[in-house]
């Protein structure tokens, strides 16, 4: 059985959709030893999964990120074809295993992505395009990776900055062709300064109304608990930097837990404890 063949059925096999009435919660890390070690989903970033050489089979879901925000921020574009993307994506496969989805090259909308700037210690190249030009070349990339890999779970992703926006990126989907209502997984890009705040919320709220199926990239606790019902999945990488300015656990003997899993599974499980009962049991 070719490996196509094979992602096929796995895929068929095992939908990455989260189950009725309940939010699938990804812990963002860049500790790919973590997938051999903890059942709760993880997402990472494909340059930290690609330099597997020999299997490291997950015991639990994950999902891969394509380090978008890094590639814009570093460089005010993509460094990396999307051909060389697909097939770091069938290399995870292989050596990491069935990953519920990976997100595609999209481009994000953030002021500092687009106009560039520094924000703390980083510093924005800025791609200096039109918010038009960043939603076509997200659609654009995502249809061309679909064409490459057809078997791939490769999701499509909303970017924009207004609620006009997040329509507009939409309706260009559409017109391509493409069923966002059918689609398992569509990512909601562009939020994470926004989801606590009452544009990101109506951001959230007009595209779940569209009846899509949402991610939500970079979710912290007050958008979890604002939102959190909307989606279908989210990930959150909040607990690296709550630990980073915190003493240890008790009986660590690192100089923070930013690193750590165990602090990380407590973090998760304080979290989930505190939202809202209509969220459901997240997955």
């Amino acid at each position: 059985m070719t490996q196509p063949t094979l992602i096929r059925r796995v895929r068929r096999e095992l939908p990455h959709a989260a189950p009725p009435g309940g939010m699938r919660f990804y812990l963002t890390t860049h500790k790919k030893h973590w997938l051999r070690e903890t059942a709760v989903p993880l997402f990472l970033k494909a340059e930290h999964l690609t330099g597997a050489v020999k299997p490291l089979r997950a015991i639990g879901r994950c999902a891969v990120d394509s380090g978008g925000f890094t590639e814009l921020q570093r460089h005010g574009r993509w460094t990396r074809t999307p051909r060389q993307y697909v097939d770091d994506l069938r290399r995870i496969w292989e050596h990491v295993g069935p990953y519920d989805w990976a997100a595609g090259q999209d481009w994000m909308c953030e002021d500092l992505i687009i106009h560039g700037g520094k924000a703390g210690p980083l510093t924005f190249v800025g791609t200096h395009l039109s918010i038009a030009e960043h939603h076509r070349r997200t659609v654009h990339n995502f249809l061309e990776l679909r064409s490459l890999a057809p078997e791939l779970r490769i999701i499509p992703t909303l970017q924009g900055q207004t609620i006009e926006d997040y329509h507009a990126c939409a309706d260009l989907y559409e017109s391509y062709g493409v069923n966002l209502r059918a689609e398992p997984t569509v990512g909601l890009g562009s939020v994470c300064r926004l989801q606590s705040t009452t544009k990101g919320a109506e951001i959230v709220t007009a595209m779940a109304a569209r009846g899509y199926r949402l991610h939500g990239f970079g979710f912290k606790t007050l958008g979890l608990a604002r939102v959190g019902h909307l989606l279908a999945s989210a990930d959150s990488l909040a607990w690296s930097y709550h630990a980073r300015h915190r003493p240890p656990m008790p009986g660590h003997t690192h100089k923070n837990c930013a690193n750590c899993l165990p602090y990380a599974l407590k973090w998760r499980t304080r979290v989930l404890a505190g939202l809202p009962a209509q969220m459901g049991a997240p997955a």
